[in-house]
């Protein structure tokens, strides 16, 4: 949903320097998130840890170019841009997002609460989606900034909005209410977290309550004290529906909890009629949490049958629990994100449950609990008592004000001041065959331990010359028209020569997309720093999560992976991740057919959870003018299907089909994208020949032999020396990637820019080479392959491609990098 420029910046109150027309589809509040610079107005917030304000440039290198900003110093290096200049830049987000929320008169859910918003949030949408196209918050952006980006994700197309909320001290809910102005207002509970910003639980309470100040309908748990209370005070008027397990005469009465082994049936009178529902949970914040569902889609009149059907079919919402495999047998549970005593206590339960099969014994890893608001010494004596309480055998403190409280804690304890003074000790080495439950303040940075714990030399090098990279990478950019953008590949660890360096390189040098294969390779980048977009090639179902987490792309080829991607995106409660469609149009390797594209049209446009970035497809044969006939048949096949999908949708999808031969040869079909492979790494696909050498492969000579003719060399004396000979053995082998084809005289490598045969076997680790016509000595370099012997020349004796060559070097093989 688009809006003139010119109409936020009357929104907004703002001064604005540029006339540049443009219409605003996406806000953008993180660099590292931007999709559409033409549609984008980048909000450049200042915090108390970073400034926006330092971004513009790149953001304006990269294509934006309309601002909100406290001052318009950059208009003069930004000719071209919008600069709406306002005194507060978070408070003209949240304006412009309170006005778009006016435009819509469909039912709004608002759910605030200290645990369990966004599970809450996530559930409904189960529920309620098959019905109606529902916004909802993404992940958990329920703050000052993440409200009102989810808010301006309302559009022409929704009919159910869902939106959560959080705050973290006084008079923060008076600017979300109008921002959100739910219809319908769900309280979850009240907790500790944040309370030293509240002077009691009550006034935490009320503060959350005015959300709904103008709902028509309140829901909450009638059995908590304080939240009724609160609610009897407020005289908003609206109508509520305080469910209970103890008030027969509740609107709402529960009438029975059943819990088995793994899931709990709840039984329930409402206004009158009887019914129940199972859900695949059994602990008490999931039966809580499913209650406020039930309660809103009775509400919205959805029938028990339905009701019952769609609650066995929950799935688990991704919090912040994750079980991962640890060092020396151990299970870990990871959940470094935050820690009150609220969800210490969910947690532990958690810890309880997965444990009843294993009986491992069980060890706890907890930092200081901060921002509570409560006199420490009852805090700690809680957290004792629950620690206690859940028999765990062997409990670690982090952090001063716990380590201050030692004494309360009876099982096998060791305290430390800091997270590092924790990875110092030998303590961590030590845990064998346990569960450990790793639960700590974000600020605590207990990633760090989990990395310490989680289940996760050589004179061969790899030199890898950047230059020479950035000089293949210009080669090709100088073929392209100004507006095509380009992709390159870093798949394969960068064709073997390290996706990390080969990734900054590129980055710094402003390409507009990367490529890996997997999830994994760019997880891995983004580790490092890498902030360019990134497509993931082949995508696989068990790294969707990893995806999410990284803002990666993920290829789609298939129905099945469509709707697995959807509803893995649905339950991390993402919205709007960019996808890029694969086409078929002759490969027959992955993609959808063109006789797809309908139907593919209709599933995308039913969904909010992604969206189209771009669309293409595979030459089979652009290296070869024996192909051409095919590769023509190829393109129309996809400007065909690529055009009928771009009909469908109001945002730009870029469209590509050209490899790099396809850059080379076909500069006509270049479109919106191309994608830059073997190119990029120096060698010309269409003639075999090198244009910059990046990688070179090298080694030395560890020791030399006198072998007398008619002696052996190697394993299953394949070769016989038929003179007395200088043999040099040298510490590279199979497992460095040096193919086994290559010995027995099949190939050489360089010593001192002269020939030499590999004789014998290759071996795993190390190979021998007949250096007897060549003057050497141990230590000397070997070369095999780089600027002096072509990797094309090792792919033509091996009768393969040279990216098979270049993708074996194996990763222990020391990568060097250098430029000129």
């Amino acid at each position: 949903m688009s809006k003139p420029i010119e109409s936020i910046c009357e929104t907004i109150k703002a001064i604005r320097t540029g006339n540049n027309p443009t219409k605003i589809t996406w806000l953008l509040t993180d660099s590292r998130s931007l999709l559409f610079p033409d549609e984008t107005l980048f909000f450049a917030l200042r915090t108390k840890r970073n400034d926006g304000h330092k971004y513009i440039t790149d953001l304006y290198r990269r294509g934006i170019r309309n601002f909100v900003t406290l001052d318009n110093s950059l208009a003069a290096s930004c000719p071209d841009a919008n600069f709406l200049v306002v005194p507060d830049v978070l408070r003209a987000l949240q304006k412009l997002s309170e006005q778009h929320r006016k435009t819509f008169h469909i039912p709004v859910i608002g759910i605030t609460g200290s645990n369990g918003k966004t599970i809450v949030k996530e559930w409904l949408y189960q529920l309620l989606s098959p019905e109606k196209v529902i916004t909802r918050s993404p992940l958990s952006y329920n703050s000052q900034i993440g409200v009102p980006l989810s808010v301006w994700m309302m559009n022409e197309q929704t009919e159910l909005a869902i939106f959560e909320a959080g705050i973290s001290g006084m008079n923060e809910m008076q600017t979300l209410q109008p921002i959100i102005d739910p219809a319908i207002g769900i309280i979850t509970n009240i907790g500790g977290a944040h309370q030293e910003n509240f002077y009691s639980l009550r006034d935490k309470c009320m503060e959350k309550l005015s959300l709904f100040e103008k709902s028509d309908i309140i829901i909450y748990n009638g059995d908590d004290p304080l939240i009724s209370d609160c609610v009897g005070k407020t005289l908003f008027g609206a109508k509520e529906i305080a469910w209970s397990t103890e008030n027969t005469e509740s609107p709402l009465y529960i009438s029975k909890i059943d819990k088995r082994t793994e899931s709990t049936t709840i039984s329930y009178r409402y206004i009158g009629f009887q019914g129940s529902y199972t859900i695949p949970f059994i602990d008490n914040a999931s039966v809580e949490n499913s209650i406020h569902c039930l309660a809103v889609a009775l509400y919205m009149m959805l029938s028990p049958e339905t009701i019952a059907q769609r609650m066995e079919k929950l799935d688990p919402v991704a919090m912040r629990l994750e079980v991962k495999e640890g060092k020396n047998g151990c299970t870990l549970i990871n959940d470094t994100y935050n820690a009150d005593l609220a969800s210490l206590s969910i947690a532990l339960e958690f810890m309880s449950r997965r444990n009843q099969k294993q009986r491992q014994q069980q060890t706890l890893i907890l930092s200081d609990l901060l921002q509570t608001g409560q006199n420490n010494k009852i805090l700690y004596r809680q957290v004792a008592d629950l620690v206690n309480s859940c028999h765990i055998d062997k409990f670690i403190g982090v952090g001063s004000q716990i380590s201050s409280f030692s004494g309360l804690f009876d099982q096998e304890k060791h305290f430390f001041q800091t997270t590092s003074e924790l990875l110092q000790s030998p303590l961590l080495e030590q845990l064998q065959n346990e569960l450990v439950l790793i639960k700590g303040s974000r600020t605590f940075q207990f990633d760090h331990i989990t990395d310490a714990i989680e289940l996760k030399v050589h004179e061969t090098i790899l030199e890898v010359n950047l230059s020479a990279l950035v000089e293949n990478l210009n080669w090709y950019r100088n073929q392209l028209k100004p507006s095509t953008q380009i992709v390159c590949m870093v798949k394969a660890s960068a064709y073997g020569a390290g996706a990390l360096e080969v990734a900054k390189t590129l980055q710094e040098h402003q390409v507009d997309y990367l490529a890996v294969a997997v999830a994994d390779e760019g997880a891995d980048l983004r580790k490092a720093g890498i902030t360019a977009n990134i497509i993931v090639m082949n995508p696989e179902m068990t790294s969707f999560k990893t995806m999410f987490d990284n803002l990666l792309e993920p290829e789609v080829y298939s129905f099945h992976i469509l709707e697995e991607l959807i509803k893995a995106a649905e339950k991390e409660g993402a919205n709007n991740i960019p996808i890029h469609i694969k086409i078929d149009t002759g490969m027959h390797r992955l993609g959808f057919s063109e006789d797809d594209i309908p139907q593919l049209i209709v599933r995308l446009r039913r969904q909010t959870a992604v969206f189209p970035r771009s669309v293409f497809s595979h030459f089979v044969g652009s290296d070869g003018d024996e192909f051409d006939a095919f590769s023509k048949q190829q393109f129309e096949c996809f400007d065909r299907a690529s055009t009928a999908l771009q009909q469908a949708f109001s945002q730009p999808i870029l469209r590509h089909i050209c490899n790099t031969a396809g850059i080379e040869r076909f500069p006509y079909r270049q479109l919106d994208m191309v994608r830059l492979g073997l190119g990029l790494y120096g060698i010309d696909p269409c003639t075999n020949q090198v244009l910059h050498t990046v990688s070179t492969l090298k080694t030395t000579i560890l020791q030399i032999h006198n072998v007398p003719k008619g002696d052996s060399i190697g394993y299953s004396r394949r070769s016989i020396v038929e003179r007395d000979s200088r043999i040099a053995t040298i510490p590279i082998g199979y497992a460095d990637g040096l193919n086994r084809r290559l010995g027995n005289r099949n190939a050489y490598c360089l010593v001192n820019g002269r020939k030499a045969p590999y004789i014998g076997n290759i071996c795993m680790d190390a190979c021998m080479i007949d250096v007897t016509d060549i003057v050497c000595d141990e230590g000397d370099e070997v070369e095999i392959f780089g600027n002096n012997l072509p990797v094309t020349e090792l792919s033509r004796i091996l009768g393969t491609i040279p990216y098979e060559v270049l993708t074996s070097i194996s990763t222990r093989v020391k990568h060097v990098y250098y430029q000129n």
